[in-house]
């Protein structure tokens, strides 16, 4: 079985790392690719890092994991990614996304999305705990956790950057 986790990761963060490990467990994944999009879907103006510069942090995480691989894709959509995989994967924040009727021309067509994906794997967030799903099993720590934190400079948010993400060539 292979599965999807569709983000930018700017910066992968120690949590997409646990979230990861959690879903090749949860789900006995023989590989999980860290699928990014040429340009987001409601991240459009990330042009620093460079694609090229996250893709090959993302690769030298990769690296290190056989059962991780790196993906690159022009899709948006997460029912677009998953199309071809046994799982997605996504935190709850993201799930609530995918549930939001905005991010398609209207509710049909979010509802025969979501019917498309795959196995749902979320991880909450903080108190989110999304219903009818398969949940996974995280430390607390980690359920706090937040890219957006890091790149913010908020106290403490360094520590929860990978340690290939710290190098010269991430630009959190």
């Amino acid at each position: 079985m292979i599965g999807c986790y569709p983000g930018s990761f700017n910066p992968p963060t120690v949590a997409h790392l646990a979230v990861a490990e959690a879903a090749v467990r949860a789900a006995g994944l023989d590989r999980l690719d860290l699928v990014v999009s040429r340009v987001a879907l409601g991240k459009e103006g990330l042009d620093v890092p460079t694609l090229a510069d996250r893709v090959a942090v993302l690769e030298a995480v990769a690296a290190t994991r056989p059962w991780l691989g790196v993906v690159v894709t022009d899709a948006r959509l997460i029912a677009d990614i998953a199309r071809s995989y046994d799982a997605v994967v996504m935190g709850a924040d993201k799930w609530r996304q995918v549930n939001d009727p905005a991010w398609y021309i209207d509710a049909d067509a979010r509802d025969a999305a979501i019917a498309a994906l795959p196995l749902v794997l979320v991880a909450p967030r903080g108190a989110d705990r999304p219903e009818g799903v398969e949940l996974l099993d995280l430390e607390e720590a980690h359920l706090h956790v937040s890219a957006t934190a890091v790149r913010e400079g908020h106290a403490h948010a360094a520590a929860w950057v990978l340690p290939e993400a710290a190098g010269p060539r991430s630009n959190p």
